[in-house]
């Protein structure tokens, strides 16, 4: 190993040269291919199909109808987008078409080079935080990696037989890591499957299986025991909005941090806003917040203690002694997965009191709640737990994927020797003794049956 000279590359092989990429890279400006396909540049995947991108979200083709500027790109051709390159935008291109004028496309000055090495090598957290110290802008939206910044940044450059020795192997390393976290990512779809599954056995049926059962009224929640009301949800409850941001006090978040928290239904950490030094609410025993506008509306948990709320949420506050609010945070759930296509939709969700009140939901006897808000408790403490550790398992796969890219681009990790097998593109991305696994982890985790995993997968 030698010293590189260069930060953000460290120590690297003796063999390799360390070069500017003006040495390594020319700037295409190939334009008037008009008739060629529209391709984009994400900072999660690198080059796609812009097709694709539409496909896959709410997104509309915002390219212009003269694309007479637009760039053409050819497989090999590395492409970044000027403004985001500093977060990771930019990969090497598997495929052919255009891009927006607003994209740098450089190629390889080298006859022998293998571009997809740079692509993994430009991905890497380094190589951004380097963009980064030569964007240009006075803030991070307005950063921009010119050309003639990109080809002052330096590159290590392996030989071309070593750089298609790592390509081989992170591309296997990938492929590998990558399947995992998919089999992860159906183990928690299930258990979220199995937890609901849970919740809606218990609020709609008990936890008898041989009480006898009578028909509710309403085709969501359909049989109930004999024992049980349904009521209407305004008989049971009464509501409390939230106020505008602006509203609360001249102390709002961020100045003077108080000791009181501002619960709000559009931010994830606890719905905690912010703290102020005054509170609107003072409940000892919880209550049931709902999140009522947005991507999160229909969404509860309990809250209590002293507190003020924020717009776009609400409290639903028990109007009677015999209402145990964890068990109707529960029946909330589903109800409002059954729900939601008929509440507002004219801008974007939105929960509101006329909703709540032509609701009605299951009323068993007091103690019998409480039974139920216990058991669900116990069993939704298991599944939740299982899902955290199969989440943390997914982040410790991802941080294990960027520092083996690192390494091995970088040459910290010699992969000339490894043994790599040959890639088969009909491979299955799971196997069966694969999918096989996944319910043993399953089993395992949940602690439940074969009847109880599978009947919730079906």
């Amino acid at each position: 190993m030698k010293p590189s000279g260069k930060s953000w590359l460290g120590r690297v092989p003796e063999a390799w040269m360390i070069l500017p990429n003006r040495a390594l890279f020319g700037e295409i400006k190939d334009r008037g291919h008009e008739s060629e396909e529209m391709l984009s540049v994400l900072i999660s995947r690198g080059v796609i199909r812009q097709s694709a991108l539409i496909e896959d979200s709410s997104k509309k083709d915002g390219s212009n109808q003269d694309r007479s500027k637009y760039k053409l790109v050819v497989p090999g051709d590395i492409v970044y987008n000027k403004m985001r390159a500093w977060q990771g935008a930019i990969g090497a291109s598997e495929l052919r078409g255009i891009v927006s004028p607003a994209y740098v496309v450089i190629r390889s000055r080298a006859v022998e080079s293998d571009s997809r090495y740079f692509h993994y090598l430009f991905r890497t957290p380094s190589f951004a935080a380097e963009a980064q110290r030569w964007s240009y802008g006075i803030t991070s939206d307005q950063w921009s990696l010119r050309p003639e910044q990109f080809k002052e940044i330096y590159c290590c450059v392996p030989p071309i037989s070593e750089q298609k020795d790592i390509v081989a192997f992170l591309d296997h390393a990938d492929r590998q890591i990558q399947r995992y976290i998919r089999a992860k990512r159906k183990l928690i779809a299930l258990l979220n499957e199995q937890k609901q599954a849970t919740i809606d056995r218990a609020v709609s049926r008990g936890l008898d299986p041989s009480v006898r059962l009578k028909p509710s009224g309403l085709e969501w929640l359909g049989d109930v025991p004999e024992n049980w009301e349904v009521k209407k949800l305004r008989f049971l409850f009464r509501y409390v909005k939230g106020r505008r941001a602006g509203d609360l006090t001249n102390e709002y978040i961020g100045k003077n941090p108080g000791s009181y928290p501002v619960y709000s239904g559009q931010t994830e950490d606890q719905g905690i806003m912010g703290y102020i030094d005054s509170y609107e609410f003072d409940f000892s025993s919880p209550v049931i917040f709902v999140s009522t506008v947005g991507a999160r509306a229909m969404s509860t948990r309990l809250v209590h203690g002293r507190f003020s709320l924020s717009q776009n949420c609400a409290l639903i506050i028990p109007r009677t002694s015999d209402v145990h609010p964890l068990f109707y945070e529960n029946v909330f759930q589903r109800l409002f997965a059954n729900e939601r296509a008929s509440i507002s939709l004219i801008m974007q969700p939105s929960l509101r009191f006329s909703d709540l009140n032509r609701f009605y939901v299951p009323h068993p006897p007091v103690t019998e709640q409480a039974e139920i808000a216990r058991y669900l408790a116990h069993a939704s403490g298991d599944l939740d737990r299982a899902v955290t550790s199969a989440t943390r398992e997914i982040g410790l796969l991802q941080e294990f994927r960027t520092r083996l890219i690192c390494d091995v681009v970088t040459g910290k990790v010699d992969v000339r020797e490894a043994a790599v097998p040959r890639h088969d593109e009909s491979e299955p991305a799971e196997s069966l003794d694969e999918a096989e696994n996944m319910f043993e982890i399953a089993r395992a985790e949940v602690g439940g049956d074969d009847h109880e995993v599978n009947e919730s997968v079906a």
